[in-house]
């Protein structure tokens, strides 16, 4: 009986086949790894800079003449706290559990975290009188200087 030759053709083309089908495997995952962590990057960025963009904002759109208030409260640390113009209500700005929180009541009612809105999360919120017309809020994010135009109406420079 004749033995039937084969030929190890087959089985390099086989071999080459898988060798590229694991390199692109290997490909798409490292491409997969790679996106997640420049999103990951990418959305601390973006967090980070709301939070001063949106404290910067806040402080500046309610700047009215002798409406800005910087003062430590016993509980929850520094508050900014921005009179609304002749309504009696303010909008104030602090920390509470790792978290910044705006609320807004009536001037001078003690704070209530329960009824304030989350802006984001921090572990520090240090709010310092430079001069006059001009605050330094720093966060997590960096330190942000806030010029405003109508002065600071009370509180500690520190």
């Amino acid at each position: 009986m004749k033995e039937k030759e084969r030929s190890p053709l087959g089985w390099y083309t086989i071999g080459i086949a898988a060798l590229f089908l694991a390199g692109f495997f290997l490909l798409v995952l490292f491409g997969a790894l790679t996106y997640r962590n420049t999103v990951r990057s990418q959305r601390a960025n973006y967090d980070a800079r709301s939070l001063s963009a949106y404290l910067t904002t806040a402080i500046r759109a309610n700047d009215s003449e002798g409406s800005f208030l910087v003062y430590d409260d016993g509980t929850y640390g520094q508050v900014i706290s921005a009179d609304d113009g002749n309504s009696g209500f303010a909008f104030r700005i602090y920390r509470c559990d790792g978290k910044l929180v705006e609320d807004y009541a009536e001037t001078g009612a003690p704070l209530n975290p329960d009824a304030a809105q989350t802006i984001g999360e921090t572990e520090v919120f240090s709010v310092r009188i430079l001069t006059d017309n001009l605050c330094s809020v720093e966060t997590d994010a960096g330190r942000s200087l806030i010029g405003l135009r109508s002065g600071i109406a009370g509180g500690d420079a520190q």
